[in-house]
């Protein structure tokens, strides 16, 4: 780990009335680095990720990125910094084409006030950016199709380019290959893999062999805690979190 942290995490802890979600959590990531956090439902990995993002305030401890605190920043204010995140269950306009919700993402990424009775055709530059991301991702075949038409693993590839829009600094995927087939599987690793190697990287994954794929180091989440930490090997070998994986505690 660089002395340069793209993501602090430190002694983070999240309540809920007198249930406590995340325990003392302290977590770091070099700028560019892939950290795949794994653990069992339950084990505190979304909120965590609630944490970082803003979406939820977390009850003590310290989140920075690239070394500004944003520990009680609204979400908005984070992603202005260069965050952006997938959710765990789709995000997106179901009723509008592909094209159509690219668009909408890189409105909000930019900061563009969208009014309804201006034509998106005068948003030039919004526009531009959309039609990059249809082709750098390969989209431009779906671009005018419906997304609900769209297989579910289609749509948690969208959601995923839709988190691009804004160009993001750091990105949180929350578990974009669950519910998916081994094929749908396959090419969102892919597609994750692809991804620039200069963008740091945290994702939630329930599929060791897919974490083992994509990242340069592992963080295993037991009842909100992190209870291992490293590389392939070390979680492979690791006896605590081999017994939470075959059910033996």
């Amino acid at each position: 780990m660089t002395a340069y942290k793209a993501l602090d995490v430190q002694n983070v802890a999240k309540n809920f009335g007198g249930v406590r979600a995340l325990t003392d959590v302290t977590l770091a990531m070099a700028p560019g680095e892939r950290l795949v956090l794994l653990g069992p439902n339950g084990a505190g990995k979304t909120t965590l990720f609630h944490s970082i993002s803003g979406n939820i305030i977390a009850s003590a401890g310290r989140i920075s990125l690239f070394g500004q605190d944003i520990t009680q920043l609204a979400p908005d204010a984070r992603a202005r910094l260069g965050l952006a995140r997938t959710f765990q269950i789709t995000n997106l306009f179901r009723q509008l084409t592909v094209f159509q919700n690219l668009q909408l993402a890189v409105c909000g990424a930019q900061q563009v006030t969208f009014k309804f009775i201006r034509p998106m055709t005068q948003y030039a530059d919004v526009r531009e950016r959309a039609e990059a991301l249809l082709a750098e991702w390969n989209l431009v075949d779906v671009a005018d199709t419906i997304v609900q038409n769209l297989s579910y693993g289609e749509q948690r590839q969208i959601e995923v380019v839709m988190a691009l829009a804004g160009n993001p600094k750091i990105l949180l995927l929350d578990e974009p290959t669950s519910g998916l087939s081994p094929a749908e599987t396959h090419r969102v690793a892919a597609m994750v893999r692809a991804l620039p190697r200069d963008m740091t990287i945290l994702m939630i994954e329930h599929d060791m062999d897919v974490a083992f794929e994509i990242a340069d180091r592992i963080a295993v989440m037991h009842q909100g805690r992190i209870i291992a930490e490293g590389d392939e090997a070390t979680i492979r070998g690791n006896k605590q979190v081999s017994d939470i994986y075959l059910g033996v505690e």
